[in-house]
């Protein structure tokens, strides 16, 4: 098990994290959500509380002040009316710490929905797998976090108490409303530092959560590799399809190729072959066209077969990046090609004078 650990040496590919973040696996620390939501609520009731306090206190006094007795008849619709005022007290408060919540588990997780930790897995009930997770570093590491809580709490309640004493000591001299106030102040204190006292160490807990997901994610050369080539295809299959590409290429070109008329080169690089009847074709086509390998094929081919090869740099580029095998070649080409035919058939000696003259004016 050691040995698998200390081979997983390469960081993640964002293909392997985006696996995990699909199925759940995401570094957060739920203790982290729990502290903070804890920090803001007494933050909150610190800026809120006195006049929630005073408001909760009107509407109790007037609810059971003698001079407005309640019937039973009325009882329902009395305590209905208690239950919405104080409600709508306490939905602000609600609604910052479910607010608080949110935002803490978003900027450690992002926007994320799955439903997949929800799929059921026999590893999950396996005894086994079970034992392991009991018995490992991550459950260590969980009970090393659960007793320094501990620890932390007592140790906080203990200065935080004993700073108080003097005043817990006289408060039995005090009035009603001094010792509530006496009261509130030493639990306000406490939960404040308790609360601040849980948030760095969840912030801790969250570093240790982060390292052991990146630690988690880590792989191994030979993944790295099965994943680069399952995303852009094996070597060997890619050379292969290649091959059969230029076979196909070839076998087209033994077609196609001898139906032209003439083939513009650049001279070696690019060779584009051009047939034109003015019987049957509106305008002149390009009937085959390739680059390095296949270019010179097509010239093989047209020697073979007598085909002119004629060299034209600029007009073999612009024909090759235009124009399309099988598409009529663009009116703009109209005048260069038709002095090429012509050039062709005088040399031939073949009689196409009508079509070169149609070619012609029409360009």
């Amino acid at each position: 098990m050691a040995a698998h650990a200390e081979d997983r040496t390469e960081a993640p590919t964002p293909r392997r994290r985006t696996e995990a973040r699909t199925k759940g696996q995401v570094a957060r620390s739920h203790d982290l959500t729990a502290a903070a939501v804890l920090v803001v609520a007494f933050v909150a009731l610190k800026v809120f509380g006195p006049n929630l306090w005073g408001t909760l206190l009107a509407v109790m006094s007037t609810s059971l002040s003698p001079q407005s007795p309640v019937r039973l008849d009325e009882l329902p619709a009395f305590v209905g009316a208690v239950c919405l005022a104080v409600g709508k007290l306490l939905a602000p408060l609600f609604a910052l710490l479910f607010l608080a919540g949110i935002v803490v588990l978003y900027a450690q997780v992002g926007w994320l929905f799955t439903w997949q930790p929800l799929v059921p897995s026999l590893a999950k009930i396996n005894p086994l797998s079970g034992l392991a997770r009991l018995f490992s570093v991550r459950s260590l590491m969980t009970a090393m976090t659960s007793f320094a809580k501990l620890i932390l709490v007592a140790v906080v309640a203990y200065v935080t108490i004993a700073h108080g004493a003097a005043a817990i000591l006289h408060s039995v001299a005090f009035g009603f409303h001094d010792v509530v106030r006496l009261g509130c102040a030493l639990t306000f204190e406490l939960g404040m530092k308790l609360s601040i006292a849980l948030l760095i160490l969840a912030l801790l807990d969250f570093a240790w959560q982060r390292f052991r997901h990146e630690r988690d994610l880590r792989m191994t050369k030979e993944e790295v590799k099965d994943e680069l080539r399952s995303m852009e295809g094996d070597p060997h299959i890619k050379r292969r399809r290649r091959q059969l590409q230029l076979q196909l290429a070839m076998q087209r070109l033994h077609k196609d190729v001898p139906k032209a008329d003439v083939v513009v080169t650049n001279p070696t690089h690019l060779a584009v072959a051009i047939a034109y009847d003015s019987g049957t074709m509106m305008a002149p086509k390009v009937v085959a066209k390739g680059a390095d390998e296949i270019a010179l094929r097509i010239r093989q081919i047209a020697a073979e077969f007598g085909i002119p090869i004629v060299e034209r740099k600029p007009l073999a580029r612009a024909l090759y990046d235009a124009v399309q095998v099988g598409q009529y070649i663009p009116e703009s080409f109209y005048r260069a090609i038709a002095e090429i035919l012509a050039y062709i058939y005088e040399l031939t000696g073949r009689s196409k004078a009508a079509a070169r003259g149609e070619l012609v004016g029409a360009a």
